[in-house]
């Protein structure tokens, strides 16, 4: 095995030599001699060293057991991706590796969209911390670990997470497996009155009512509902504007939407929320502690987050508490309201989603983008405009 690693880096080596010297063909003609004796040292090397080490493996059978590797390889991810259970493989940053169809059901991750970010994403921000530090002692080789951990998707729901460490061989560093077990809900909660389904429902919750046709229709209904609120909405109010616009989007849209007017000094003007939630404490919050709106106000182009990781961005409210972990916001848009894209901001609208509603996709952001226009657009319209519009 030590042989193979060695005439696998020896190759990649190679290979990279050999790209150093095709972009040198580009050197004047009075150097092209020096390029060429090192082009004639790297053939020298493969025939002399890398030739007799390939045939030294090939006759030992090495490189023979490729294809069967290969199939075992690919009968170890079959069964990893079919396992009931939700399984993910993180590396000691958290990071998400692999994750099998039971998790990505379980968690609400969209198809592949986890791999490459965070796992502590999908998690409240509370339970974030302890399971980046257990995850890296399991990394470190300090044995097994298991915690209690929130769903952001489901916060009343208590997952095991178990955290094992996997050194797949291919593979230079160790991993850590993470399986998610969920218990059982706290008596006398909301969840805990719906009818018990099995755990494999669990793990995999029934497909989207809504095709994507639907989806493209309940924006555009939406769109349509905005114009009609911003050509009835009196001109030259723009607070009334901004109140208007707000009302289209929530909750029908969106379960929290704020309204910012202003760039230089913004302020807030609109706060929508969920019933019981800290709604006064949110709009007594000043936008100038608020980097998403800082960033906004000052032209910055729409920001569209899924999962936030700095808690932080959107400031704290009143009691001190980080908006975004008060409000549990799974996913936000913040955008600008500019009626032309070289014109002035006219102020700034955040949206947030929370608890197991779908996150923001792509395609609503474009939408929200498009309304911030008409927006800004009707808070700069002027009651002369509608006066001689009506003689």
């Amino acid at each position: 095995m030590a042989q193979m690693e060695e005439f696998g880096e020896e190759i990649a080596d190679f290979v990279r030599r050999v790209a150093e010297l095709k972009s040198a063909r580009s050197v004047p003609t009075d150097d092209l001699g020096t390029v060429l004796d090192a082009a004639i040292f790297e053939l020298d090397h493969v025939a002399d060293q890398l030739r007799p080490l390939y045939e030294r493996l090939a006759a030992e059978g090495h490189l023979g057991s490729g294809a069967p590797d290969r199939d075992e390889q690919r009968l170890l991810r079959a069964l990893f991706q079919r396992l009931p259970l939700p399984v993910a493989l993180v590396d000691r940053e958290s990071v998400v590796r692999r994750m099998n169809f039971a998790a990505t059901g379980f968690t609400g991750a969209r198809a592949g969209y986890a791999t490459g970010r965070p796992l502590t994403g999908f998690l409240l921000h509370a339970d974030r911390v302890a399971f980046r530090s257990q995850t890296a002692a399991v990394a470190r080789g300090e044995g097994d670990r298991s915690l209690t951990v929130h769903l952001q998707r489901d916060p009343h729901l208590p997952v095991r997470a178990t955290l094992t460490a996997l050194r797949p061989g291919t593979e230079p560093r160790t991993a850590v497996l993470v399986v998610l077990q969920p218990g059982t809900r706290p008596a006398g909660s909301q969840a805990s009155r719906v009818s018990r389904v099995s755990h494999h429902e669990a793990f995999h919750p029934p497909g989207p009512d809504l095709g994507e046709a639907t989806r493209h229709a309940a924006r555009i209904d939406l769109a349509d509902a905005m114009t009609t609120a911003l050509l009835t909405a009196p001109a030259g109010d723009r607070a009334a504007v901004l109140a208007r616009a707000a009302g289209v989007l929530h909750p029908r849209f969106a379960d929290w939407v704020i309204a910012d007017e202003g760039a230089a000094r913004p302020q807030r003007t609109t706060v929508l929320g969920p019933k019981d939630a800290p709604v006064g404490d949110v709009l007594a919050q000043t936008p100038a502690a608020c980097p998403l709106v800082v960033e906004a106000a000052r032209g910055g182009a729409p920001v569209l987050q899924v999962r936030p990781e700095d808690p932080e961005s959107f400031g704290r409210d009143t009691s001190d508490a980080p908006v975004l972990v008060r409000a549990q916001v799974t996913s936000l848009l913040c955008v600008p309201l500019r009626g032309r894209s070289d014109g002035p901001v006219e102020g700034v609208l955040t949206l947030f989603r929370s608890g197991a509603r779908l996150a923001f996709s792509m395609a609503e952001a474009q939408t929200v983008d498009v309304m911030s226009r008409h927006i800004a657009l009707a808070m700069t319209r002027h009651t002369s405009r509608g006066t001689t519009a009506r003689s």
